[in-house]
């Protein structure tokens, strides 16, 4: 686990996720974490899973992991709430995780190419006393059309790597994002709206 602020609270935060990205979504509304620990898990769909039911689990098994990792010391550490959040991106019921390469990149983006998409997250949050709480979160996403040259030269700056769809939408594929329908935290990976909602509905207090 790794630190992230010294300030004394009655109940830390831990960010279940190794994401900059929602990290600093979070440290934008003055949300930041105590600890950050990444949770590894198999992120494979189940057979036939839907899209939003697959952000949910992975999600909640993000948190539930974290929370196990920590029983030994529980009874010695401070209250926790433990944040996860999964993002995917879905073209009817067809799952686009993050591309393995540079070719399944191309593809990701081909198929995205003059269409609309979702854009769907699940946050997870565990309570101090071990109760697991979660929400989804749908942004709607339309791109343009886009030419066999725009998807070479957006493939050539990197940024597709370890982005759910084969995109991030705060860099250089912004320019190719006619409009959209929802919240856009979501799209970058953590809805603000719903993260403050459950962290406050369920009694965390940030100073």
């Amino acid at each position: 686990m790794t630190p992230v602020a010294d300030a004394p609270r009655s109940s830390r935060l831990i960010l279940a996720s190794a994401s900059p990205r929602r990290l600093d979504l979070l440290r934008q509304v003055g949300l930041v974490p105590d600890e950050i620990c990444p949770a590894e898990i198999d992120e494979t769909p189940l057979k036939n899973e839907k899209p939003r039911a697959l952000v949910e689990r992975l999600s909640c098994t993000k948190a539930r992991k974290v929370y196990d990792l920590r029983q030994p010391t529980a009874p010695t550490a401070p209250p926790a709430f433990i944040l996860a959040a999964d993002t995917t991106v879905a073209v009817g019921r067809r799952i686009l995780e993050k591309p393995v390469d540079r070719d399944e990149a191309h593809r990701f983006l081909t198929l995205l190419s003059g269409r609309r998409h979702r854009v769907i997250s699940g946050l997870a949050l565990i309570t101090p006393d071990g109760q697991c709480r979660s929400r989804v979160t749908e942004s709607v996403v339309t791109v343009k059309r886009l030419t066999p040259q725009e998807i070479e030269s957006y493939l050539e700056t990197q940024d597709w790597q370890g982005k759910a769809g084969g995109y991030g939408i705060q860099g250089p594929f912004a320019m190719y994002v006619k409009d959209i329908q929802g919240s856009y935290s979501n799209i970058v990976g953590l809805c603000l709206y719903q993260t403050r909602q459950l962290l406050s509905g369920h009694g965390f207090q940030p100073l």
